[in-house]
């Protein structure tokens, strides 16, 4: 149910990179996963969130960590609002940095911002500070560090990290050719493409495709597909447009499809996000 007092403020972006600060009442987002990292801090209250099995807590002066289509939720944890800042990179900038290794991944998601360089001034969180071509490259290694270290104080953090249980071999990917998938997909989500066509794009079989786009990219190529529809659908929705409108033109099938995609991934209706975004 939405609550009136719920406010959510876009933050300054860049390529790749998005910022939000919200501050949020009682059980603020359903089950849901995006396909990009999301790192945040909690500024007031506490936010509790089910992630991997197990139920976490994040007390103010802590961040949380979590991997792109990983299923979680979130919420109070007192009946007091909560308020966080959090950070959302692409996934395609963290493998640039890593040239090509599998994307890491932190088992333990709850970090207290005191062991990070910087602590609560560490730069992902500074909602408004324009991101250039140098910010974003900053921020791009901030993360990486922060991934590829574990943070400090016993994180484990694994070679490679998929969506459960299964784990692709660690090695060298072969991002050149995921990637002239991966940018025929961004290039026009609203249109479905068949696997032949990505198997002649990038040289690769269709079940070799498949393995190394999720290590990748931390998600499967139809997946990335949908959440590229959603961002487009999101900017109509900024703007105004009707949320049937917004849905046949991001290549939804109606507005109860665009609604169902949309909870999914941001664990909010549209409807509900446009009324909290200021």
């Amino acid at each position: 149910m939405s609550d009136a007092r719920d406010r959510i403020r876009l933050g300054a972006g860049g390529e790749g990179i998005e910022r939000l600060e919200a501050r949020l009442h009682g059980k603020a987002f359903a089950p849901h996963r995006h396909d990009s990292y999301a790192i945040g801090i909690t500024v007031a209250g506490v936010q509790t969130f089910r992630f991997r099995g197990t139920q976490w807590h994040c007390l103010p002066g802590q961040c949380h960590i979590l991997h792109p289509d990983e299923l979680h939720d979130g919420g109070a944890g007192t009946s007091d609002a909560f308020g966080y800042r959090m950070l959302y990179i692409d996934p395609r900038l963290v493998q640039e940095a890593l040239r090509g290794q599998p994307l890491p991944f932190v088992a333990n998601p709850v970090v207290d911002a005191a062991r990070l360089i910087g602590g609560d001034d560490f730069p992902l969180w500074d909602m408004d500070d324009a991101i250039d071509d140098v910010k974003r490259i900053d921020l791009t290694v901030a993360v990486v560090n922060l991934l590829a270290r574990g943070v400090t104080g016993g994180n484990k953090v694994a070679e490679v990290a998929t969506d459960g249980a299964t784990r692709v071999g660690a090695g060298l990917l072969d991002l050149r050719a995921l990637s002239r998938v991966r940018e025929r997909i961004a290039a026009s989500p609203a249109e479905r493409h068949a696997m032949q066509e990505f198997e002649a794009l990038s040289g690769l079989d269709r079940w070799t495709l498949a393995r190394q786009f999720r290590a990748a990219f931390g998600t499967s190529p139809s997946r990335f597909r949908v959440q590229r529809q959603l961002d487009h659908a999101r900017a109509l929705i900024k703007q105004g447009r009707p949320l049937a409108d917004a849905a046949l033109e991001a290549g939804f099938a109606d507005q109860s499809h665009l609604s169902r995609q949309f909870k999914s991934a941001y664990g909010l209706t549209p409807a509900r996000w446009a009324s909290a975004i200021r």
